[in-house]
C-alpha cells in the first residue's frame, strides 16, 4: 500500500488513471467525480458535513470541477490524466504533450473506422508480408508526416463531425486535409505467430455502403468499398498480425498510421489493440525522471464499496491517489 504526506486540504490536483477498454473516457471521468467530489481529499469537510445532513443522492456527482487531458478511444485502454479543482486548467499542456502508444495491427481487412470495431469495408493479401518488409516501410512513417485523419472520426468540418457526414450520406464540402504529425520514433516489438484476433464479422448495410460512397464522392480519392476478392484465412488460420510501438506528437492518429502501413505494405489492415502507455509525465511505468505511475482501474473499480478507513483517516482508494497525485496551488 503506498504511503504519502497529506498535504493541506482539500486539494486541486492533477493524476492519471489506468482507463480500461471497453467504456467511454466520459463514463470513466464521471466514475471518478463519484469519488472524488465526496472525498475529503478533494472538497472542503464543513461542506462534505453538510453535504451528508442534505442526504444527497450518492449516484450524482457533486459541482467539483473535473476533466480530463485527451479522449481515449472506447477500444483503447491506457493513460488518462485527470484534473480536479484548479488543476482543470492545467489540462490543455497534456492536449500538446508527447504521448506513447503501444498498438496491434491486424492485416488483411480494413475498416470503416480504422479499428475492430468498425465494419469491413475492403479485403486484401497479407500472407506476402514478413517482418522484414515491415520494418523496412516503418521508415517511412518516422520524423515528420502527413497523415489525413479517418472519415470516421471526431474531426469536425464546417462544425460538423466526420463520422456524421459519412453516417448520414453528407457530401463533405472539401477534401479532409492532410495534417502534419511528428512521429518520434517507431518500432515493431512483437511479430504474433499465434494469436485470437480475426477480421470483423459485420460489414456495411447497402445503405450504409451508399452513404459513405456518397459522403467521400470528389473530396478525396474513391476508395474500393466491399472488395472481398482477398482469399479469406483457411480454417484456423490467423491473419498476420504485429505490436507497434510509437512515440508521438500530438494530434498524430494511431489508427491512421497503421492504416496507411498496411496500404504501404500491398495489404490492408487495422487496430485490434491499443494502449496510450504514456500522456507526458504520466505513465504506466516510471521509466524517466519525473515520471508519475497512474492509479490502477481496479482501485477506482473497489472504491464505490470501502468503507474501511484507516489509521490515517483515508479510503485505500484516496491513499493510492494520493501517492500519486500532483497538487496544484
Amino acid at each position: 500500500m503506498p504511503k504519502a504526506t497529506v498535504p493541506p486540504l482539500p486539494l486541486s490536483a492533477l493524476f492519471g488513471i489506468v482507463k480500461p477498454s471497453g467504456p467511454t473516457s466520459m463514463s470513466v471521468i464521471n466514475d471518478v467525480k463519484l469519488l472524488v467530489s465526496r472525498s475529503k481529499l478533494f472538497v472542503d469537510a464543513a461542506k462534505l458535513e453538510k453535504n451528508s445532513k442534505k442526504k444527497m443522492n450518492l449516484r450524482k456527482p457533486g459541482d467539483l470541477k473535473i476533466g480530463q487531458g485527451g479522449t481515449l478511444d472506447p477500444l483503447a485502454d491506457g493513460v488518462l490524466v485527470v484534473g480536479v479543482g484548479k488543476a482543470t486548467k492545467k489540462l490543455s499542456q497534456f492536449l500538446e504533450c508527447t504521448k506513447e502508444y503501444r498498438t496491434t495491427c491486424l492485416l488483411g481487412c480494413e475498416t470503416d473506422t480504422y479499428d475492430s470495431e468498425g465494419s469491413r469495408v475492403r479485403l486484401a493479401p497479407w500472407r506476402h508480408v514478413t517482418r522484414e518488409q515491415v520494418e523496412t516501410a516503418l521508415e517511412k512513417f518516422r520524423g515528420d508526416i502527413q497523415q489525413t485523419p479517418p472519415i470516421f472520426s471526431a474531426l469536425k468540418m464546417d462544425g460538423r463531425p466526420l463520422y456524421e457526414y459519412a453516417r448520414k450520406g453528407i457530401p463533405l464540402p472539401r477534401p479532409i486535409e492532410a495534417r502534419k504529425a511528428t512521429v518520434h520514433s517507431l518500432e515493431i516489438t512483437e511479430w504474433k505467430d499465434a494469436h485470437n484476433f480475426r477480421w470483423p464479422a459485420q460489414t456495411f448495410t447497402e445503405e450504409e455502403k451508399q452513404a459513405m460512397e456518397k459522403a467521400l464522392q470528389g473530396a478525396v480519392e474513391a476508395p474500393v468499398v466491399l472488395d472481398d476478392t482477398a482469399e479469406p484465412p483457411k480454417d484456423d488460420e490467423a491473419p498476420t498480425a504485429f505490436v507497434l510501438k510509437m512515440r508521438v506528437s500530438s494530434g498524430t492518429y494511431v489508427r491512421s498510421i497503421v492504416h496507411d502501413l498496411a496500404h504501404e505494405l500491398g495489404s490492408a489492415g487495422h487496430v485490434v489493440t491499443l494502449q496510450r502507455t504514456r500522456q507526458g509525465r504520466f505513465a504506466l511505468e516510471a521509466t524517466e525522471e519525473g515520471d508519475r505511475e497512474c492509479v490502477p482501474w481496479e482501485v477506482i473499480k473497489k472504491a464505490t464499496e470501502e468503507t474501511n478507513v484507516g489509521e490515517d483517516g483515508l479510503l485505500n482508494w484516496e491513499r493510492e491517489v494520493l501517492a500519486r497525485l500532483e497538487s496544484v496551488e
